[in-house]
């Protein structure tokens, strides 16, 4: 999509906008203020990797720290032809304030590596994988740097990450990256973690206009692992699931998609293009589509000025990062939508990575009941904060969250002081 090409270039620049508007609110010192405004540390390495046919190709990859003050860096490692240093510094910005939202003890970091995925075997991925796991080096440990899964990585490339880092120490070390197999150290309910977060935090938002979720009609932009899991969930709790896309493009049903068998046809054909008894639309339709509820769970920047005025959907429940751009939140303010920003809606993801993390230093793993039960009190107990520092100073929820982010982060940079 152009508006992914062009949300991608200017992430940055977004995030820095959206970081001032809670700075100015909260009138931040300009010393603290300039120090929360830069990344801590960005690394870019350039490696080669032996593709099946016996070429090498050299590949860039990042990791960028933007703040570790409350503690380790924590971050996910995405895999996408359009990754690059500025798109991967405003994501790790968005970590510092996710984690700090959700008051979860972690930094923000993020990964990636400029790829293609889709055009590349299994063998050629876990090279790539394992080759950017040694380029990182030292930056990346239990105690130091975190990473997790994000666009088009998961639980196998996490595995190889592991596996990697553990054959360097001589010993296995399932602590230093999250989103693992259940088998190798990973937790309970990780793989759904970030679309159950989306769900309660809907759940939270109908409550606040008296939306009934029974027979609401739901647009999904992203048909991955949050996407999907988020569409599952609210198709439980009775709501309609009408469009549906992924990077090819949508189908869409009025009657409601056959969730079960939507998630067979991408299985079997790498898209949801095509699947039976639905009705094609671009991922730009989609986002204007006649719903109740419209979940963004794709890349950064595609709801803009060009077309928020268009959207017709009461709650936006940012499953992505970065997806809504500062002048679409003007606009959609002044019509009454309900934005829930992503530093909150997608924080599920995170927190039950945390749980992760402390299960595995911990060597004591919990119940997936146990796991959900904590992430709920945690994500509502967030919402409500959000909610209440938005009605105290008449804002949305987005700068509501951000300020509560940007002055715990400045808190915990004050309290630590400026060394040396």
């Amino acid at each position: 999509m152009t508006q992914e090409v062009a949300g991608a270039s200017s992430a940055w620049q977004v995030a820095l906008q959206q970081y001032d508007r809670a700075a100015d609110k909260l009138n931040l010192g300009p010393a603290v203020r300039e120090v929360l405004r830069n990344p801590k540390r960005e690394v870019t390495v350039h490696f080669p990797v032996q593709l099946d046919d016996g070429t090498i190709k050299v590949f860039t990859g990042y990791r960028v720290w933007h703040n570790v003050t409350r503690g380790p860096a924590k971050g996910g490692i995405r895999f996408h032809p359009l990754t690059d240093l500025q798109e991967v510094r405003a994501l790790s910005m968005y970590m510092t304030w996710k984690c700090a939202c959700v008051k979860i003890p972690y930094g923000g970091a993020k990964g990636g590596v400029t790829c293609d995925p889709k055009k590349m075997s299994s063998r050629e991925l876990e090279r790539l994988t394992r080759r950017f796991t040694t380029e990182l080096g030292e930056m990346i440990g239990p105690d130091s740097d975190i990473p997790a899964p994000d666009v088009n990585t998961n639980a196998q490339v996490m595995a190889w990450m592991m596996d990697t880092y553990s054959m360097h120490r001589g010993y296995s070390v399932t602590g230093v990256v999250t989103g693992k197999p259940v088998s190798i150290g990973g937790s309970e309910g990780r793989q759904d973690a970030t679309g159950r977060g989306v769900v309660y935090m809907i759940q939270e938002a109908a409550k606040s206009i008296d939306l009934d979720l029974r027979g609401a009609r739901v647009a999904v932009q992203g048909f991955g692992n949050a996407g999907e899991a988020a569409a599952r969930f609210l198709g439980e709790l009775g709501a309609r699931v009408v469009a549906v896309s992924d990077s090819r493009g949508g189908v869409f049903s009025e009657d409601g998609l056959d969730l079960p068998l939507l998630t067979r046809h991408k299985q079997e054909t790498g898209s949801v293009i095509g699947a039976p008894r639905t009705q094609a639309l671009s991922n730009d339709e989609l986002l204007e589509t006649d719903c109740e509820i419209l979940i963004p769970a794709a890349l950064e920047g595609v709801i803009t000025e060009r077309n928020a005025a268009r959207i017709k959907a009461r709650i936006i429940a940012e499953a992505a990062n970065g997806p809504t751009n500062p002048e679409a939140d003007d606009i959609l303010r002044r019509r009454g939508t309900v934005v829930i920003p992503d530093i909150l809606c997608n924080a599920g993801g995170v927190t039950v990575s945390y749980f992760e993390w402390v299960q595995d230093r911990e060597e004591f793993f919990w119940s997936l009941d146990e796991i959900n039960a904590r992430l709920r009190r945690i994500m509502v107990r967030a919402y409500d904060d959000v909610q209440r520092t938005a009605s105290e100073h008449d804002i949305d929820l987005r700068l509501a969250a951000y300020m509560l982010a940007v002055s715990r982060v400045a808190e915990a940079t004050m309290t630590r002081g400026i060394y040396p």
